[in-house]
């Protein structure tokens, strides 16, 4: 293992592996004693996100926390340390015929600690919601070395403030997550996936129909030509020649993942190269619409737009000469667009400025998921926010030595 790593181009940082609770506190208390600043590494899956650190200190991998604490199956609940990989994760759930439903990239280094801090989902947000929806119970280091609880182990414990879904997407700038209680759902009996192409001047009546179906969706996802072709290769499957491929995926028991594949293909009418893939068929391009669009990209962005506004965003960036592969969870909003390796940082900005002016239309915003760290100053990673004066007040309450990642989440906290 590296002894040593860098985060934005700043280091070398050490890094210390703890492997207990109590030797984390340690840690902290003597980071706090000398004034450095403790920076969450986890699987360092998404090291990319966020500004450049601003205060010297220590890098820390949480993968040897990764026990199973308690797991009543039938209570349908886990609670686990935070450096266990995802993926180890989900197979020990689906021994026992349960799931975390949340789509993680990676989720063979990605940790459940990291995940929760950069509040990761995919796909199938639409139909099971996002980490905050799990979390019910949350242990964490604070900036004194000591560890502090929110939640429970059962579902019904909502007593205090619900310091889990606050910490759920902090980025590690609130303390260090240890321990977490999830709520799971039992593994779909039946899934499926049905495919199908369509061009520029039908998107927006197509997504329209989509959003108004009996069927219930799992996901809505919406990509170019581009994202579509690297997707679709990804699984072993030829793209439609349409400018625009749309999937939408749908789990539950069979007899009612049936009836709306009938459904939704009645709704929808003659579409081209349409496709429905059922059962085990449907499970390689599932897998694909989970981070593949994004492998090898070296800038992107992500928007969060109003689901109807998802079209309209979507043709418009589309156009960019630099041809970006664009991929957006259409039932959500959530709008991703990849530029590989190439691109000027003067591009980048400019870029960045016209995806930000195009998501105010509909009151979203644009966050700078991965670029170069050089280019940090002129592309900014966070959009202003309306609430930042109460997000330094929270930081300044839970960590007012700015130990934990300082600098690198919005407003600089």
């Amino acid at each position: 293992m590296d002894a040593t790593c860098q985060i934005d181009g700043f280091g070398p940082l050490n890094i210390a592996r703890p492997a207990s609770v109590m030797e984390l506190g340690d840690i902290v208390r003597q980071a706090a004693t000398d004034g450095a600043a403790i920076y969450p590494i986890a699987g360092q899956t998404q090291l990319g996100l966020g500004n450049p650190p601003i205060k010297p200190g220590l890098a820390v991998d949480l993968r040897g926390l990764d026990a199973v604490i308690d797991f009543p199956a039938r209570d349908m609940t886990i609670t686990v340390q935070a450096g266990i990989a995802v993926g180890r994760l989900q197979a020990l759930l689906a021994a026992e015929n349960l799931r975390l439903p949340i789509d993680v990239p990676h989720a063979d280094g990605a940790t459940l600690g990291g995940i929760i801090a950069t509040n990761t989902s995919g796909p199938r947000r639409l139909g099971f919601g996002t980490l905050r929806d799990y979390v019910i119970g949350i242990s964490a280091i604070n900036d004194d070395g000591g560890e502090f609880k929110a939640g429970g182990r059962v579902v019904k414990n909502v007593a205090g403030y619900d310091l889990c879904k606050l910490l759920v997407g902090s980025l590690g700038t609130l303390g260090i997550i240890t321990q977490v209680t999830l709520k799971l759902r039992p593994l779909a009996a039946e899934q499926a996936l049905i495919s199908l192409g369509c061009e520029t001047e039908g998107l927006e009546a197509l997504l329209m129909r989509l959003h108004a179906t009996r069927t219930r969706p799992v996901c809505i996802e919406l990509l170019n030509r581009g994202a579509a072709e690297v997707v679709f290769r990804a699984a072993g499957l030829t793209a439609a020649e349409s400018g625009w491929s749309l999937v939408v995926g749908f789990e539950g028991n069979e007899e009612s993942v049936r009836w709306q594949v009938q459904q939704l293909i009645e709704e929808v009418g003659p579409a081209p190269e349409l496709e429905a893939r059922v059962g085990f068929t449907a499970q390689p391009l599932g897998d694909a619409l989970v981070g593949a669009s994004s492998e090898g990209a070296a800038t992107t962005f992500k928007a969060s737009v109003l689901s109807s506004a998802v079209a309209g965003f979507c043709r418009s960036v589309d156009i960019d000469p630099d041809r970006p592969i664009v991929q957006a969870h259409a039932g959500t909003g959530i709008v991703w667009g990849h530029w590989p390796a190439g691109m000027t940082e003067a591009r980048a900005a400019e870029l960045c400025a016209a995806w930000r002016d195009l998501a105010a239309q509909s009151h979203g915003s644009v966050v700078v998921q991965h670029c170069s760290p050089k280019w940090k100053q002129s592309v900014p990673v966070w959009d202003s926010v309306a609430s930042g004066w109460l997000m330094r007040v929270i930081k300044e309450k839970f960590d007012p030595r700015r130990i934990f990642n300082p600098g690198r989440f919005v407003e600089g906290i």
